[in-house]
């Protein structure tokens, strides 16, 4: 068996820069050596590639590494020199598999994924419509109602909106969901720029902040709930992990009690009821295919503390992938190692890939043979 080139693809123009990162660096050093050659990809908060060496040589001050780009020609496979014209012939060998590792806007939005769709590479994780829904939250929700998930009730709103007539918007809000309540912005993660609001100033500075990230907005109702997550993988008969529990830190799970606070704990599996870890478990697979995801995702769940209600928060086409994230460490609990976990994501890649390969993308030419107007 040869060794394939994998190319982690990391960094990106995103709030969530450093947090991708740290995913990356994981994934490299996991790899089975055996089979599979880590090709670092880093882009940098500007958004040029770079490529050459080690992950450490690639980030931070004083990094090195040859600029590049990945051309939209499916016969290549190859990244190409920033420095090179267009037509010239690549210095770098082919890639046979990219494993995007992004967190947030270009790149897990499905903007990275419409690139590799045109330069025909096979990908780790969603396609370009499971990405573009999995990051929109409003889309999101949309697509989990079309499909009966049971959501936590929200109202949308655009910046322009809102700017037009803030206190309309925040009556609507006070008469519909009431306090506490959560700002964001649509296309987060990691919950940058997501605020909890017990009364209206509160709310106000939220929506202040979360406008400052995107043109689309939102308002969740707060529920007293435990936070549950499940882990899915697989293409088009995916399957969910074991079941389990956030305890914050924090008063919810922001992006300090993700990532800087060691108070929060992750409970696995979730001390709950076998029913409801078997219908949290069923509702991450139909929503995993409510928005078309492949490969991977994270789904994200609220057990209502009174009534005993499972509610649908989000999906995450690419989790966070570190050693200690929710993600591997819940199919770690499920019977499956990271580096197993790795290779088995590389290998539905390619799986998705060949099939995509089946389907046509050409006409018979003597349709045309009947005249046009061109």
């Amino acid at each position: 068996m040869s060794v394939l080139r994998i190319g982690v693809l990391f960094g990106g123009r995103s709030t969530e820069h450093e947090v991708s990162i740290l995913s990356a660096q994981s994934i490299i050093t996991a790899m089975d050596p055996q089979r599979f050659e880590p090709v670092p990809l880093y882009i940098d908060k500007n958004g040029r590639w770079l490529v050459g060496g080690t992950l450490k040589r690639l980030v931070g001050e004083g990094a090195t590494g040859e600029y590049v780009y990945l051309p939209p020609d499916p016969t290549q496979h190859s990244l190409v020199p920033a420095q090179d014209g267009v037509g010239q012939p690549p210095s770098l060998p082919p890639l046979d598999v990219i494993f995007p590792v992004f967190h947030g806007l270009n790149g897990e939005d499905g903007t990275i994924q419409g690139v590799l769709e045109l330069a025909n590479l096979p990908y780790v994780g969603a396609g370009v419509l499971g990405s573009a829904l999995g990051l929109d939250k409003i889309y999101m929700k949309r697509a989990f109602t079309a499909a009966g998930l049971p959501i936590v009730d929200y109202l949308p709103i655009t910046r322009r909106q809102y700017e037009q007539d803030p206190s309309a918007f925040i009556a609507l809000v006070e008469e519909r969901l009431g306090y506490p309540c959560f700002s964001k912005f649509a296309n987060s993660g990691s919950s940058v720029g997501t605020t909890k609001a017990h009364n209206r100033t509160e709310l106000v500075t939220g929506l202040r902040l979360a406008s400052s990230f995107d043109r689309k907005l939102l308002v969740e109702r707060a529920v007293e709930a435990r936070e549950l997550e499940v882990s899915v993988l697989g293409n088009d008969e995916p399957q969910a992990s074991v079941v389990g529990e956030v305890v914050p830190a924090h008063e919810f799970y922001d992006y300090d009690a993700k990532y800087l606070d060691e108070g929060s704990r992750l409970l696995i599996p979730a001390p709950i009821d076998a029913a409801v870890a078997e219908e949290v478990r069923e509702l991450a697979v139909r929503a995993f295919q409510a928005v078309d995801a492949a490969g991977m995702a994270r789904v994200d769940f609220f057990l209502e503390r009174k009534s005993g209600r499972v509610l649908l928060n989000e999906l995450n086409t690419i989790p966070g992938f570190t050693r200690i994230s929710m993600y591997p460490k819940l199919w770690e609990a499920s019977g499956l190692s990271y580096p197993t976990l790795i290779a088995r994501l590389i290998d539905l890649a390619i799986e998705r890939f060949n099939d995509k390969q089946r389907s046509q993308t050409a006409i018979d030419t003597r349709l045309l043979e009947h005249g046009t107007d061109v």
